[in-house]
């Protein structure tokens, strides 16, 4: 009698994200207070994001163009019709007892933006994540507990009402992810294309990008959403894929271990990278939402959507895919080349100027990444213009000068030298009439290495390519000289 084989359950991961991006505006979405990032506590603040007594909101324009721009980025649908709403709930961080949001018709519906990751064999493996919506809302302000690095186990908590008022819009995922990887991805995807487009700085150390993650779990097959919770916490990319990666296990353990999911919000402990309870998940009915009655609806004109829409750049996946398919650059290179935009801009700047675009993508995210990183400047403040580079690239192509040249001049070249400057007196000897003579004199006075090279220590040739490279100060065409060393020694 054999016994009944038991079949492990296999689960899926169902995942959706909701972001908050604060736009770059001088001022708040509904008055004029600065929203500088690190101002004295209660210093950026006015009548109307306190919530006092006859004050009337009157909505910032610069937060409509940079909302409908992003909605556009993320091929929404734009409303021509859209308002605003109040959101009730009461905390110490919000004065009005409301947030001013966007709940049955918001400004932007029914887009999406790509993700690609990269397989085992380096190709590009591209996926569409769908954008539920776009909606404009205006941020709370910040409770600092004392004692404690949460409310619980604080001895008192301050708040600093700064951000109350700052413009954020909201951007809610469709549960189209499936792991932590894509997760991150879809996060750093969001951030480029809203630093792309200029609406916002994307810096999630400060605040401004905040992503929230609505996880559960289901046997493969099953067509029904487990239940769902949602992670808060979040500062960083690495940080919500290792949250979601250990929510999944928790989740997996409780159903298999017999435990009821519970809707609820947890939050992200980075110290002992594990996820806490924090609250049982409110409905939208206990915000009791309804029309912003100090508020006009909104509308947007054909004419103006069309104008906001030309202003828009060619956005990083756009990039990626030039770069990769008619470039011929790896997916690797493209990824590097378009993470920021005015690094894509310098190489293309550079490829107008007749760059090889394989030999611009090396020097950029290589030499020049390095020396921007080790002096902590952006590709904008070094003196080395792409037209500049492109010329060193062609130099380098035509045999002028070597590699090596190129290189040992590189820090004079990002300060400002110009390439004719840089190399005045420095084109290789590619005259094979000119280096033999170097050549033999260098045979000659090493007599013990020749014979120990003629004895089968073949190595010994770079020995004497190096010898004839230091007599020319490396002028000397490295592979021409290989060459005639190679046939002067075994002559």
């Amino acid at each position: 009698m054999t016994s009944a084989t038991t079949v492990k359950t296999k689960y899926e991961a169902i995942i959706g994200l909701e972001t908050h991006c604060q736009l770059s505006t001088n001022t708040k979405i509904f008055s004029n207070s600065s929203t500088a990032f690190g101002a004295d506590p209660n210093t950026n603040i006015d009548p109307v994001c306190m919530g006092l007594p006859g004050v009337l909101p009157v909505l910032n324009q610069k937060v409509l163009e940079y909302a409908v721009k992003a909605g556009l980025a993320l091929n929404c649908q734009i409303a021509k019709y859209s308002k605003f709403d109040r959101k009730q709930y009461f905390y110490p961080d919000l004065p009005k007892n409301y947030q001013i949001s966007q709940y049955d018709l918001p400004i932007a519906e029914h887009g999406w933006l790509e993700i690609e990751l990269v397989d085992a064999d380096g190709n590009p493996v591209r996926k569409r994540i769908g954008i539920t919506r776009l909606h404009m809302e205006e941020d709370a302000g910040k409770l600092v507990h004392a004692g404690s690095d949460r409310l619980s186990g604080s001895t008192y908590s301050l708040v600093d009402y700064n951000r109350a008022g700052v413009p954020l819009v909201e951007i809610v995922s469709e549960p189209d992810l499936r792991s932590g990887q894509e997760a991150a991805e879809y996060a750093e995807e969001l951030r480029r294309i809203v630093r792309y487009i200029g609406v916002s700085d994307g810096n999630m150390q400060e605040g401004s990008l905040r992503c929230d993650v609505n996880i559960s779990v289901r046997p493969v097959g099953q067509k029904e959403f487990g239940t769902k919770v949602e992670i808060k916490n979040m500062n960083s990319f690495s940080a919500i894929q290792r949250a979601i990666e250990y929510e999944i296990e928790r989740q997996i353990a409780a159903i298999e271990a017999g435990e009821r999911i519970i809707q609820e919000t947890r939050l992200w402990e980075e110290g002992s990278q594990r996820t806490i309870s924090m609250r049982v998940k409110e409905g939208s009915s206990d915000y009791r939402y309804f029309p912003e009655p100090d508020l006009a609806p909104i509308e947007v004109s054909s004419e103006q959507l069309d104008k906001w829409r030309s202003q828009l750049p060619e956005l990083p996946a756009q990039k990626r895919h030039h770069y990769e398919s008619e470039l011929g650059l790896s997916p690797y290179d493209a990824r590097v080349l378009t993470e920021e935009r005015a690094v894509a801009e310098y190489f293309e700047g550079a490829i107008a100027a007749g760059a090889n675009p394989k030999a611009a993508a090396n020097w950029i995210t290589q030499d020049i990444a390095a020396y921007l990183n080790k002096q902590k400047l952006n590709i904008t403040e070094i003196a080395l213009t792409p037209a500049n580079l492109a010329d060193v690239i062609t130099r380098i192509e035509k045999g002028k000068i070597s590699n090596a040249q190129a290189k040992e001049k590189l820090a004079d070249l990002l300060t400002g030298v110009s390439p004719e400057k840089a190399f005045a007196g420095q084109e290789l000897i590619t005259d094979p009439t000119v280096l033999e003579p170097i050549i033999d004199e260098v045979i000659a006075a090493n007599p013990k290495e020749l014979e120990k090279y003629r004895n089968g220590n073949v190595n010994l040739k770079g020995f004497f390519v190096g010898q004839v490279l230091k007599k020319t100060s490396k002028r000397a065409d490295p592979k021409l000289t290989n060459e005639l060393v190679e046939k002067k020694l075994n002559s």
